[in-house]
This record gives C-alpha cells, sequence and structure tokens, in this order.
C-alpha cells in the first residue's frame, strides 16, 4: 500500500494512475490532517509520498514537513518511508526534509518513471531513520531550479549528515566553495570551523607547513609556532580547493592524514590527531591526470568516496535571471542604490551567453550593468552599449572587445599602438595570474608558463 499526500487534484489523479499502472496499491488524501487521521485508525501503508505546501481548506493546514515531524514523533510510524515532494524546491527546503528524516526529496514537475522507482526503492528500504536532527543554519544564497541543481541539492541533503569525503569537481567559476561551505553548514560539524585553502595557490616548499604546521625552529625564518589548517579546523571541515594541482611529495603526506588520521607538524617530535572532515574541489580531470602519472591513484579513491559534479551555467541556464536578480540586489545593497532589473530581451540575451567563466562570471557582468547601465531597468541594448553583448556559444568576447580598441586607435590617428596593447595585454596576464595565486609569484609564473625571472622582470 501506497499513499498520496497532496492538496493539488491533478497530481494525486496522475500518482495513483502511474503508481497503480505499476502494480502498486494506492490510496490518495487531499491534507496531512485527513492522512493522519487515518494513520491512526488503521495499519500504515508502506511508503508515503507528501507534498511540502498545503494549505488545505481553510488556509492554515497542515505542511508537508510539519505532518512529517508528526510521523517522525510517535513511535510506530517514526521509519515510515516518506517520499517529500515540493515545486519551490531550494537548498535549504530539500535540506529540511533530510533534517525531519525523509526517504528522499522529489522536485516538481518530475518523470512519473523517477516517481514510481523511488517507490519501488522505498517499499524495499530496511533502514534506520533518525528520529531527531539537530538545527542547522540555512544557505540562502545558493541558486537554483534547474534539474541539473535540483539533484545537487538532493545530494547536499543526503551527504550532510555523514563524515565521508566528498570530491567536488567543476569547471572554474561554478561555485565549488559554495557547495563545500553548503556541505559544512548542513552537517553535524556546522558548529565547528570551516577552513578553506588554495593547494595551488600556495608554494611548494610553504604547502606543508600551511597544512600541518611547523615548530618554532623548524627552518629558517620559523620566528613562532604556527598551527597549520588541519589544526585550525579540529572539529570542523577542511575544503582543500584546487586540490588536483597539489605536488605529488604533499599527495603522499595527506594520504598518510586520510588514512591513519594522524599528522606531524613541521619540525615537531609528537604526532598529532585529526579530527576534521575532508571536503576537496578541482577543475581538473584527475583520472586523465592519474593516468599520466601526476596524481596518486591511492589518493584519489580516498578523496572520491562521493564525488559531486557542479554544472557548468550553460547546463543551467534557466537559473541565470535568478542568479542575475540576486547579483544585482547584491551590488545595490553594497553601493547603497535602488535595485536594478533586467527586462525579457536582457534575460534572453544573458542567457545565450557563453559564460566561460560559468557563476562567477555572470556576478562580475551584473556588478558592471549595476555600475554603469543609466536606468533602473536594464535592456539588451544597454548591454551592448557596455560591450555586454550575447556572446553566443563559440563567440571570443575578449578578443571583439580588443578588435574594436584597436580599430578606434587608428581612427585617431594614434601612432605605436602595437607597444601600447602589448603592455596592456601582458599586464593584464600577470596582475591576474598574481591575484589568483594570492601574490605567490612563482606559482603564477608556473599557471602562465614562464620562467620566474622573466615574470618578475615583466612585473617590474
Amino acid at each position: 500500500m501506497l499513499w498520496i499526500v497532496d492538496d493539488d487534484r491533478s497530481i494525486r489523479f496522475v500518482l495513483e494512475h502511474a503508481f497503480a499502472d505499476a502494480g502498486f496499491t494506492v490510496r490518495g488524501f487531499a491534507s496531512a490532517e485527513s492522512a493522519l487521521e487515518e494513520l491512526r485508525r488503521h495499519d500504515p501503508p508502506a511508503c508515503i509520498f507528501t507534498d511540502v505546501r498545503m494549505p488545505g481548506s481553510t488556509g492554515n493546514g497542515m505542511d508537508g514537513l510539519s505532518f512529517l515531524r508528526t510521523l517522525r514523533s510517535e513511535a510506530a510510524l517514526a521509519q515510515l518511508p516518506v517520499v517529500v515532494m515540493s515545486a519551490f524546491s531550494d537548498l535549504s527546503s530539500t535540506v529540511a526534509a533530510f533534517d525531519v528524516g525523509a526517504f528522499d526529496f522529489l522536485a516538481k514537475p518530475f518523470d512519473i518513471d523517477q516517481a514510481v522507482e523511488l517507490g519501488r526503492r522505498a517499499l524495499r528500504q530496511n533502514s534506520t531513520l533518525p528520529t531527531e536532527q539537530p538545527s542547522v543554519p540555512s544557505l540562502e544564497h545558493l541558486i537554483g531550479q534547474t534539474p541539473a541543481m535540483q539533484e545537487i541539492f538532493r545530494a547536499i541533503g543526503k551527504l550532510s549528515r555523514g563524515q565521508l569525503s566528498v570530491l567536488i569537481t567543476g569547471e572554474t567559476g561554478t561555485g565549488k566553495e559554495l557547495i563545500a561551505r553548503a556541505l559544512h553548514q548542513h552537517s553535524p560539524r556546522a558548529s565547528g570551523p570551516f577552513v578553506a585553502i588554495n593547494t595551488a595557490a600556495i608554494a611548494p616548499e610553504l604547502l606543508e607547513s600551511e597544512l600541518f604546521g611547523h615548530e618554532q625552529g623548524a627552518f629558517t625564518g620559523a620566528l613562532r609556532r604556527h598551527s597549520g589548517r588541519f589544526e585550525q579546523a579540529a572539529g570542523g571541515t577542511l575544503f582543500l580547493d584546487e586540490i588536483g594541482d597539489m605536488p605529488a611529495s604533499m599527495q603522499a603526506k595527506l594520504l598518510r592524514v586520510l588514512a591513519e588520521g594522524e599528522y606531524f607538524p613541521v619540525g615537531a617530535r609528537a604526532m598529532k590527531h585529526c579530527d576534521v572532515r575532508i571536503l576537496a574541489a578541482t577543475h581538473q580531470d584527475l583520472e586523465a591526470r592519474v593516468a599520466s602519472g601526476d596524481f596518486r591513484a591511492d589518493l584519489l579513491h580516498r578523496l572520491n568516496v562521493v564525488q559531486l559534479r557542479l554544472p557548468p551555467l550553460r547546463e543551467r541556464r534557466g537559473d541565470i535571471p535568478a542568479l542575475a536578480e540576486k547579483f544585482l540586489l547584491e551590488a545595490a545593497s553594497e553601493n547603497g542604490e535602488t535595485p536594478k532589473r533586467l527586462s525579457a530581451d536582457a534575460q534572453a540575451a544573458l542567457q545565450k551567453r557563453e559564460f566561460t567563466g560559468n557563476v562567477r562570471e555572470l556576478k562580475n557582468l551584473c556588478q558592471r550593468l549595476a555600475a554603469l547601465a543609466p536606468g533602473d531597468l536594464i535592456f539588451a541594448s544597454d548591454m551592448n552599449s557596455l560591450n555586454i553583448g550575447s556572446a553566443e556559444p563559440g563567440s571570443t568576447v575578449w578578443q571583439e572587445l580588443l578588435e574594436k580598441a584597436v580599430r578606434e586607435a587608428l581612427a585617431t590617428g594614434k601612432a605605436d599602438i602595437f607597444a601600447e596593447f602589448s603592455e596592456q595585454f601582458e599586464q593584464t596576464l600577470l596582475q591576474t595570474s598574481l591575484d589568483y595565486c594570492d601574490g605567490q609569484r612563482q606559482i603564477a609564473a608556473q599557471r602562465l608558463g614562464v620562467g620566474r625571472n622573466v615574470f618578475a622582470r615583466k612585473l617590474k
């Protein structure tokens, strides 16, 4: 027996017929109150599907999460598998459902076959669900209504309750650290620290000290004891960003920590216990780096207990208008101005962009629009006048801008523009790489593929 609890008659109709066709015995209820009343008079079903938002006939009826909490508070119903459904799915509501003890979360509109398979899994499940979960803070700034992001939210809801290592993969600018913070803030370790380190931005000879700390006098310049990131993150979460660029020597030492839960600070004789959850991220293909000998296979297996692939913005174009609105609101708040809005044609133009820099690029673009667009309502023509075109897939915006600037310079009769533009090009390359690598010149030079001396000379 499977029950459907939803105040939307059409949803009940579709699900009841789908499950009946799949061989289930099904009953439908228009409210949580009527389902509860029936539960207290008869044996419970094997599984329940319930909607989240159910105002009831009076407008103040019990919603799906309250219904689930009530089930979990009664011993006879505490282990009943409940699938929560919602058309208003975001990270907070998804995680809240898992916190209360949902078996799974189903975002509307859903695929019928997916719903039926969830029903089958719920009937097969015999695991023990927790009756209580600690309250956790919400993380409102993660936005995503597209199926790709709904899968990410669903995974966060499941993974945040455990201690498993998670490898977050995705292109640069997709928001991998936001996902790591969400996993931390919705976990039992939420009251502990969240410590992040970009392993690619630290010089190899300094990375060991940054991770594990060092004792006073451990090496030249070690004038005092330094606590490493593992110690700083004790009781919380350590996020290792750009793990794919970690030097081979450090990979072996990190593997020891993950395998044995202990480490030596540089220059120390006493071993320290490691009490952190490890989350790692990379934009690289670690399987390919293992094949080329640049990354240890055993370390990959330790880190990659569970992998979350964060989709690039081009795979979630439906989220672009909501993300842009959020970034425009943030920019207005920072500058103390009235928030600007995007017209329909401006939204359409943004959704056609390639966004090779993903969400980070969209945020920077919205900050430019907030600062430079003339009116409170932004049109596609405003974007074009600010050299922010639609940039459809395959276009190279920076080359188009360079071509426009060169034409303007030639039209003014300027001489020696090659030297001027070459200098500006190199300056942008050097400064951007230096900023990205947190001022570490050696690392910035390596990432650009130039010698350290060449880099220093050009920077000077």
